[in-house]
């Protein structure tokens, strides 16, 4: 830990430091405040009764006691969950679909990411007046386009080639969605990786494949890991696409969640519990992956 001695600097001096030391850990307070009530209050609405929700109750047995109705709705409550119940089945449906989609889209686009990041940090391209850069910058502006334009597109196309409410159709698209920030995210990490590590290795016998599979990987693994999360969860969280091209058979967790509709409006606590269960799996991949994030963002920073 570092100390600091206060003793040369005159007083005014310190109360400006504490003055401005303050501020920033206020600021910081704010922030992750800003940043948790949300999902503070997510988590303590799949806890409320209607009556609840509709007075704002937040703070649990201060000013609401908590209820199992949201989960209940589910099957999921203590009381139901060895029960039978057709509303958890088909809440487990759409969470192995989510999972289907999204590990596998996120898989095959740190896949291509990568070895499209790999050319376009180890080799120079011409194609017209486009270079390395403007190739790179080509794919990150694919996500300025907005998914509604390329709507009726992929209907028209999904339709022709029988892929509306595919497993194939949702991961092609779900995998064309994130490939643009996998490829700008490795490309900055094999960028940080000396090229005279290939070289050595090549003097030593390797191929170019067997340079990038024993050597190269393994040093960038990391932010392989840290962008294949964030694919993880673009594509876990999206619902444009999940609501327009499927419909019974590979239906995800958001268009589930976006479906708590009833006669008498939304029904809020329903719809924070199946939103509270979404969330838990990302929580326990980013744990469990953390490690390797915090490598990957570390590798970016120095950079």
């Amino acid at each position: 830990m570092v100390s600091i001695d206060f003793e040369k600097y005159s007083r005014g001096q310190r109360i400006r430091w504490w003055a401005m030391r303050l501020a920033v850990y206020g600021l910081l307070v704010i922030w992750a405040f800003v940043c948790i009530f949300p999902l503070f209050w997510t988590v303590s609405t799949s806890f409320k009764t209607a009556a609840d929700v509709m007075r704002g109750n937040l703070i649990p047995w201060f000013n609401f006691n908590p209820s199992w109705l949201g989960w209940r709705s589910l099957g999921l409550s203590p009381d139901t969950i060895v029960e039978i119940s057709t509303v958890r089945d088909e809440f487990m449906r759409r969470l192995w679909n989510s999972v289907i989609i999204s590990v596998s889209a996120s898989a095959l686009a740190v896949v291509l990411g990568s070895l499209a990041a790999y050319g376009l940090s180890r080799f120079s391209y011409k194609f017209g007046y486009m270079r390395n850069s403007d190739i790179s910058f080509f794919f990150l502006s694919q996500l300025i386009m907005p998914p509604v334009v390329l709507a009726l597109p992929f209907l028209v196309l999904y339709k022709e080639l029988a892929l509306l409410d595919t497993y194939a159709g949702m991961i092609a698209v779900y995998t064309l969605m994130v490939l643009p920030i996998v490829v700008w995210i490795m490309r900055d990490q094999f960028a940080t990786v000396p090229v005279e590590l290939e070289e050595a290795a090549l003097v030593d016998g390797l191929s170019v494949w067997g340079a990038f599979a024993r050597i190269i990987v393994p040093l960038v693994l990391p932010g392989m890991v840290a962008a294949f999360l964030l694919a993880l969860v673009l594509c876990w969280n999206e619902y444009f696409f999940a609501a327009l091209l499927t419909s019974t058979n590979t239906n995800t967790l958001p268009v589930m969640i976006a479906s708590q509709t009833g006669s008498q409006g939304i029904n809020w606590w329903s719809m924070a519990a199946l939103s509270t269960a979404g969330i838990l799996p990302l929580v326990f991949v980013g744990i469990v992956l953390e490690k390797h994030i915090i490598a990957g963002m570390t590798a970016g920073a120095v950079k």
